[in-house]
């Protein structure tokens, strides 16, 4: 197995686990503890609102593309070979 293939499989596994938790997290009631700790309200209410939530969430749908796109570049090229 070469080392390129190794490190591509390895950055897809990266990227399925953390976009999968940050499309999850922002949505579950640890994310809302967190920003409890927050000592600035401004700041705390904007974390807790629905558009910092769908950032985090449009974060984590980002890194599940990204490994899509690197699992069809995968296999492209173990088609052509």
């Amino acid at each position: 197995m070469r080392s390129g293939f190794l490190f591509r499989l390895l950055f897809v596994v990266y990227c399925v686990e953390v976009g999968l938790f940050l499309l999850i997290w922002p949505w579950m009631g640890s994310y809302d503890r967190i920003w409890w700790e927050v000592r600035w309200s401004l700041l705390r209410m904007f974390g807790q609102g629905v558009l910092a939530r769908s950032l985090v969430s449009s974060f984590g749908a980002l890194h599940l593309l990204w490994a899509l796109h690197d699992v069809d570049l995968m296999l492209s090229r173990e088609r052509r070979s």
